[in-house]
């Protein structure tokens, strides 16, 4: 595969939302019509009314969007156009000559200011207490359809697609050799980075990651109790959120696009599900504000269906079974050193991620969740600098 040639010079960008969309945000919450609520059933069949109500009342009188947009103009960011599709990132230089080149692959419901707590320790980690040999130059991308990488270039945008986008990016940006960290949709780019250019590709690092069974003989004798545990939990992991996105993506965006509250519900249950402690609220594992921006991003931008649709793409056009969330290209065992860190609500079975992945280092951390950048940066910060080390 050919690299894209003539790519355009990245274009500065800032944040800057309009003051009528925020206007408009509140009037739309204030106008919320709630729906009722069978008694004592707690978070079993949903979001609460009452918590969100809490939540809605809080972004439309609490929360300072403002704010959140100063965090993230407080680095570099750019627009540019790769074969077709607008792409918007942060490049955060380390001060470090020698640091090695980083991108960092969000998922959803995420955004670039997924990685906002761990940019300092990774680009300046002499600044931060760490060795300045450890140091990143980072570039961190929007996904084509999410945030400010907005419209979508047309179908087939599935996360081989976005490697190649993703790759073109680190070709304009002159980086020639890289490495990469993903987590959720970044965790299914980052292994078609490798495959598409292993002589780039330093290394891969990714966290939830998913791995499922591929239906041969044998392949589930011997699973610990803990793989076991794991397996039960993949079996229903996401399943009716990834059946709506991955089927119908065009209709729920309707009612995501017109109404905060259903945007902010249906983001809000994952960041539920998918963060320690399990019995907790959101807010337990993430600082409520982040989670707001998060929904923000995609409120203010109108996301939620571009956003959607890798799903589909993954899942439907490439005519693949709704569990099967890994590669498409599995087959084609990667080369590039991966390491892989497991949280204690991650799902993953190691013996089927070695199975499609050339995974040098695995590091248990039992605790923290989906969302390590945000929930436990340092876990995160601390595991790419070791692996990295040994690779550079």
């Amino acid at each position: 595969m050919n690299l894209p040639a003539n790519l355009p010079s990245p274009r500065p960008f800032r944040v800057d939302v309009p003051q009528e969309a925020l206007d408009d945000l509140r009037a739309r919450l204030a106008a919320t019509r709630w729906p009722a609520e069978l008694p004592g059933t707690g978070w079993s069949r949903g979001v609460p009314v009452g918590y969100l109500k809490g939540l809605a009342a809080y972004w439309a009188d609490g929360y300072d969007w403002r704010a959140q947009e100063a965090a993230l103009n407080a680095h570099p960011q750019f627009l540019t156009t790769v074969d077709g599709q607008n792409l918007h990132f942060l490049q955060v230089r380390s001060p470090e000559p020698a640091a090695t080149p980083l991108l960092l692959l969000h998922g959803w419901p995420g955004s670039v200011a997924d990685f906002l707590d761990v940019l300092g320790p990774l680009s300046d980690p002499r600044a931060h207490g760490g060795d300045p040999a450890h140091a990143f130059h980072l570039v961190v991308p929007s996904l084509p359809g999410f945030g400010f990488s907005t419209p979508l270039a047309g179908p087939g945008m599935d996360a081989a697609a976005m490697a190649r986008v993703c790759a073109g990016l680190m070709e304009t940006l002159g980086y020639e050799r890289y490495g990469v960290q993903g987590y959720d949709t970044g965790s299914w780019i980052a292994p078609h980075l490798g495959r598409q250019h292993p002589d780039r590709v330093i290394g891969i690092h990714v966290n939830a990651l998913l791995a499922f069974p591929s239906g041969a003989e044998g392949e589930t004798d011997g699973l610990t109790e803990t793989e076991q545990r794991r397996r039960q939990a993949m079996r229903g992991f996401n399943d009716g959120y990834l059946r709506c996105n991955s089927k119908r993506p065009q209709t729920v965006g309707y009612a995501l696009t017109d109404s905060p509250v259903g945007q902010l519900a249906w983001m809000v249950e994952k960041f539920k599900e998918l963060t320690e402690p399990a019995d907790g609220l959101p807010e337990d594992g993430i600082d409520r504000d982040r989670i707001l921006t998060q929904v923000s991003l995609y409120w203010l931008t109108g996301t939620a269906v571009s956003a959607a649709q890798i799903y589909y793409e993954e899942i439907t056009a490439n005519a693949r079974p709704e569990s099967a969330t890994t590669p498409a290209d599995t087959d084609t065992r990667g080369s590039v050193p991966t390491a892989v860190l497991v949280s204690a609500h991650d799902v993953t079975v190691r013996r089927w991620a070695e199975r499609d992945h050339h995974i040098v280092r695995w590091t248990e951390l039992g605790r923290a969740g989906h969302f390590l950048s945000m929930e436990a940066p340092d876990l995160l910060v601390t595991d790419l600098r070791a692996f990295f080390a040994t690779l550079t």
